[in-house]
């Protein structure tokens, strides 16, 4: 870790009248980004000389606001803490009291009662960037590499979402790496319409953009017809998005006439890049998506305490179902349940990485960091195996691999297998307890018109092993998703 002083996104001093971030009709420069920024440092300060780790949350959709807030506190010496704009009052309250913030940033229009009544319980301040005292710019800035930078929230999908702390250093190294490893350039424009409280939407898109001194078109939320517009005016070069949102991109397709649909295809043939992440690419999406556009999905691989770590080359082959190999600066192994390196690349391991861009903490959970990392390794609970040089998720250690009669099963593999019948839309696939097998292999999916359960498992059985066919069942109109689109499958137990 390095505590001298060092340069906080370079590009707001010198890229001038370049346009930073669109929305809608209206733009913002990077000269008017950098005022913003200082504007918001010089009042958080207020006089003072660091906020010494203050974490500091906001609540802010994709504007211009967030923007200055995500930049301008970590600058300030601060923790930035963002919260999601859709999040109930009881799912803010513990992010809140997690993080022991005191002060939340957000818009007039996000004042409930609810949450009011959470912030008076929690003694913490409700404000705004307009609130904020015009004060003179401090003379110097207090940031240094290991200062705290950032908090983002797990997923929650195995318990309450835990509070991660990245320091200036480590957000610096998974944007720089990303930058080196995808070719930004600062004449790309990518719109944004993820959620800006993970890291996709908060790391690999916009900090990504604003340090290297691109056009990030903002979005409240995702509007297929909106987008496709932008994307057939040929106003973007890279796209980046979660399997849901290419799937309603497909469907929309789908509803227009040929004119239409080509002038669409056509603007993504023209972009340099298509990104899908966060959650596994099903093969036939990829396929589809590629027969429509010319793009190859670069699929990559990351998790909240790492950034990305793994990623299909820029140039070079990508190959469906994998996530490609180590980013620069990124060690990675494989290690079985008793902590022994797995030297067989064909035999499922736990990946545990090594990487400057590691989380620090678990903010107020010394437990959980701790049990975190073996001999500086950070164990991922994410099983994988290599082929031919690419790694392969096969899935959570504790969600997707399903033991069963002896057997260690990927649900992921099985998932990718049943979305290859072209009646089945959605799938997961989880393992319930059971006394004669351990866990019994089961079955949530959305189908397109009715299926039995007898003709399913008949033409599951001519397709994979008689064990990895599932031996439950359920039918449903939809799964149950988080913000970026994983299936939240402890909720699935239930089902069964």
């Amino acid at each position: 870790m390095t505590t001298e002083s060092i340069t906080w996104f370079p590009s707001l001093a010198q890229r001038g009248a370049s346009i930073a971030l669109l929305d809608g009709e209206r733009t913002l420069t990077y000269e008017e980004l950098n005022h913003s920024v200082n504007r918001v440092i010089a009042g958080l300060l207020n006089g003072e000389h660091s906020l010494n780790e203050e974490r500091i949350a906001f609540l802010y959709p994709a504007s211009f606001d967030y923007a200055a807030l995500i930049i301008g506190i970590v600058a300030a010496g601060g923790i930035a803490v963002p919260l999601s704009v859709h999040a109930r009052a009881d799912e803010l309250s513990h992010c809140l009291s997690v993080a022991g913030v005191k002060r939340l940033f957000l818009p007039q229009s996000l004042r409930t009662e609810g949450l009011s009544r959470v912030c008076e319980q929690l003694s913490v301040t409700q404000c705004s960037v307009a609130d904020l005292p015009d004060v003179a710019y401090p003379p110097s800035l207090p940031i240094t590499g290991e200062q705290g930078a950032l908090i983002v929230f797990t997923s929650g999908t195995t318990g309450k979402p835990k509070a991660v702390v990245h320091t200036v250093e480590s957000v610096s190294a998974m944007v720089t790496s990303l930058i080196e490893a995808w070719g930004w350039a600062d004449r790309d424009v990518i719109p944004l319409f993820l959620p800006l409280h993970h890291v996709h939407g908060i790391v690999n898109i916009l900090l990504c953009a604003l340090w290297r001194g691109a056009t990030v078109d903002l979005f409240a939320r995702f509007d297929a017809e909106q987008v496709s517009e932008k994307v057939a005016a040929g106003q973007y070069s890279v796209f980046m998005a979660v399997p849901t949102i290419y799937v309603k991109l497909i469907a929309y397709l789908k509803t227009l006439d040929a004119e239409a649909q080509k002038r669409i295809t056509q603007g993504f043939a023209a972009m340099r890049l298509n990104v899908s992440g966060s959650a596994a690419c099903p093969v036939p999406l990829f396929e589809e998506w590629e027969a429509l556009t010319s793009q190859r999905f670069l699929e990559r691989y990351g998790m909240t305490e790492l950034g990305m770590a793994l990623s299909n080359p820029y140039e070079g082959e990508r190959r469906p179902g994998h996530v490609g190999q180590p980013l620069p600066g990124v060690v990675i192994k494989r290690v079985d349940e008793s902590g022994n390196e797995v030297i067989d690349p064909s035999t499922p391991g736990e990946l545990a990485v090594k990487s400057p861009t590691a989380f620090r903490e678990y903010w107020g959970n010394p437990e959980s960091t701790a049990k975190a990392f073996a001999n500086g390794w950070f164990l991922t609970g994410d099983i994988a195996v290599v082929d031919k040089g690419a790694y392969r998720i096969l899935g959570r250690a504790s969600i997707d691999i399903i033991k069963s009669g002896g057997y260690k099963l990927s649900a992921l593999e099985i998932e990718a297998t049943l979305l290859e019948h072209p009646d089945v839309s959605e799938v997961a696939v989880i393992g319930i307890p059971d006394d004669e097998w351990g866990e019994l292999v089961a079955c949530a999916l959305v189908v397109s018109q009715p299926l039995s359960d007898d003709a399913l498992t008949e033409w599951a059985h001519e397709r994979m092993s008689g064990y990895k066919v599932p031996r439950r069942w359920h039918f449903t109109d939809a799964l149950p998703r988080n913000a970026l689109g994983k299936v939240t499958k402890p909720s699935l137990k239930s089902w069964f």
